[in-house]
């Protein structure tokens, strides 16, 4: 049997971190988010065990998660993070057009961010990584260190909750309204 080299793994404890945070929220009635699924095309199905062999991707992912809070909209994006710099090649720019536009809308937008080696859980308000963008475009590093991040932000399962980023949330419109 072949050995596949992917990347597709790469995410997936944390994906079902937040799927199960996400139905938590759901049966609470805290919130209703839903994974967005990246649209693809399939190339070549293996008919026995019915699986997709080959596909290629339609267009281009916004974001891994949409929805609302209490009315308010939010978009977000998972990342995993080995080391403690994040690079900012682990975004694509028009992830962040649709986030920038999606907070003009009104919207919330942050990445949650697992720092795999520290085993800790990061959220960053759009805002925040937006800083870190431009300092990149004006000649500055392309990635953001741990050093860089802010205490407040950093999510710890509380309460049941697998992954209670809402807290962070709430943290983030206290900020945004100060």
């Amino acid at each position: 049997m072949p050995t596949w080299k992917t990347r597709g793994l790469r995410g997936s404890e944390l994906e079902e971190l937040i799927n199960r945070t996400n139905e938590e929220y759901r049966e609470k009635k805290l919130a209703l988010i839903q994974k967005i699924p990246t649209p693809i095309t399939p190339v070549e199905f293996d008919k026995e065990t019915r699986t997709i062999k080959l596909a290629y991707f339609d267009q281009k992912s916004t974001v891994d998660y949409i929805g609302a809070v209490q009315g308010i909209p939010l978009c977000f994006d998972a990342k995993e993070c080995a080391v403690d710099t994040f690079t900012l090649r682990n975004i694509h720019e028009h992830q962040v057009q649709f986030m920038k536009e999606f907070e003009e809308q009104g919207g919330i937008a942050f990445f949650l961010i697992h720092y795999t080696e520290r085993e800790s859980f990061y959220y960053l308000p759009f805002r925040k990584l937006y800083d870190f963008w431009q300092r990149w475009e004006n000649g500055g590093r392309r990635s953001f260190r741990y050093e860089e991040t802010e205490e407040k932000y950093f999510i710890t399962p509380t309460g049941g909750m697998y992954l209670p980023y809402l807290d962070a949330v709430q943290k983030d419109l206290d900020e945004r309204s100060n």
